[in-house]
């Protein structure tokens, strides 16, 4: 009697799948990123180590905030391989930008592997205090007691 058992063709298909791959077949899990609010502006910092600086893009279309760069992989003549974990090739992500953001005082450095992108927010999106206006001086009212009789 012949029993399928699912999980093991399934243990058996992702080992085929995760073994003997080289860094081009594979791509990035994820751009490590922080994002975090500083007074007026937001703070984007994202990990990039050993990427191209030429190679780094930071572009603002339609309300999406658009990080890529890219990673060269290393052709060393005569080297044999005993690991190479190690992506390259494109690294890419979008984010949504909400309103109230000025969208054209974006500005981004890239140093020691990081890429900083400061995200100002706009005037009218800026926390403010409203000055509320009065009459001049406070105002008396009169009340009159009326006895009962």
């Amino acid at each position: 009697m012949l029993r399928f058992d699912p999980f093991t063709e399934l243990d058996a298909l992702t080992r085929g799948l995760l073994t003997n791959q080289t860094g081009s077949n594979r791509s990035p899990r994820f751009m490590p990123m922080d994002l975090c609010k500083v007074d007026d502006h937001y703070l984007l910092t994202a990990d990039l180590p050993g990427v191209d600086p030429g190679s780094v893009d930071v572009n603002v279309d339609n309300g999406t905030l658009t990080i890529s760069a890219h990673r060269t992989a290393r052709s060393d003549e005569g080297v044999q391989w005993l690991a190479n974990e190690r992506f390259f090739g494109t690294y890419r992500r979008q984010l949504s930008l909400g309103e109230g953001i000025d969208t054209s005082g974006i500005s981004a450095t890239y140093e020691n592997g990081v890429l900083s992108v400061t995200i100002p927010m706009a005037e009218r999106a800026k926390p403010r205090k409203i000055d509320v206006a009065h009459g001049g001086g406070q105002k008396s009212i009169e009340t009159t007691t009326v006895e009962a009789g």
